[in-house]
């Protein structure tokens, strides 16, 4: 075999690196010397033999095409659960529009919780005085309290911040919101209503550790707390 460099090519030109900047500066090359394609030969990723760069890149685009419907699959079951979810969320806001006292709000959210989002452990904590008055018919979903109240203090941090949150929670805040028999309570969104948590707090929980996490969304939870917070106040 002659290894000698071809006849007026410099061997630096030759350099994998010069190749490899030249045929991505010229990505029309083989276009011209489309011959070359299947005399150039890879190794398979897969065993030990050799396959035309043709066939190469016939697989990268197979396997480019197939992350790509991956992808798409992904996105058009967010999109599903996301138009699942904005329905739900209209249902609640039709229940509340026909609400005209607090007690009918606070059952109209209750319903809502339980039938459209298939929330059963749900806790609604109301910081307005006029939620007392409902006292003696509550169930243990309204949860009447003073935002200066002793038990308060191990939510100052989400009430200041004022913005959903979700994953586990502490045990005491476990059983001040579902009672101390709600050991099977695994994860829970807290959404603060009103102005940081002026109105009070909502509170949904699961039994799945995985349900609430503290990297999901959570616009549509802020969406629902300023809608039921809006409807609160308003009665």
């Amino acid at each position: 075999m002659n290894t000698s460099p071809a006849r007026g090519v410099k061997p630096a030109s030759l350099e994998e690196s010069s190749v490899a900047e030249y045929l991505q500066a010229t990505p029309e090359f083989f276009e011209r010397h489309a011959s070359l394609l299947n005399k150039l030969r890879l190794p398979h990723m897969r065993d030990a033999g050799a396959i035309s760069l043709v066939e190469r890149q016939v697989e990268v685009l197979r396997e480019r095409n197939q992350l790509l419907e991956s992808k798409l699959k992904d996105l058009m079951e967010v999109a599903r659960a996301n138009d699942t979810l904005t329905d739900r969320i209209h249902r609640l806001s039709q229940r509340l529009i026909r609400a005209k006292t607090l007690g009918e709000t606070v059952n109209s959210i209750e319903t809502s919780l339980r039938e459209d989002f298939d929330s059963m452990n749900s806790v609604l904590v109301l910081f307005l005085e006029e939620a007392r008055t409902l006292q003696p018919a509550a169930t243990r979903f309204l949860r009447p309290a003073h935002i200066h109240d002793t038990e308060m203090k191990m939510f100052e941090s989400l009430l200041q911040n004022g913005k959903p949150r979700c994953g586990q929670i502490r045990d005491a805040q476990r059983d001040f919101l579902f009672g101390k028999d709600s050991i099977e309570i695994g994860s829970a969104a807290l959404t603060p209503l009103g102005l940081k948590g002026a109105v009070g707090i909502l509170a949904i929980g699961s039994s799945d550790t995985a349900r609430f996490h503290p990297g999901m969304s959570t616009e549509f939870l802020a969406r629902i707390g300023e809608l039921i917070g809006f409807a609160l106040a308003r009665t």
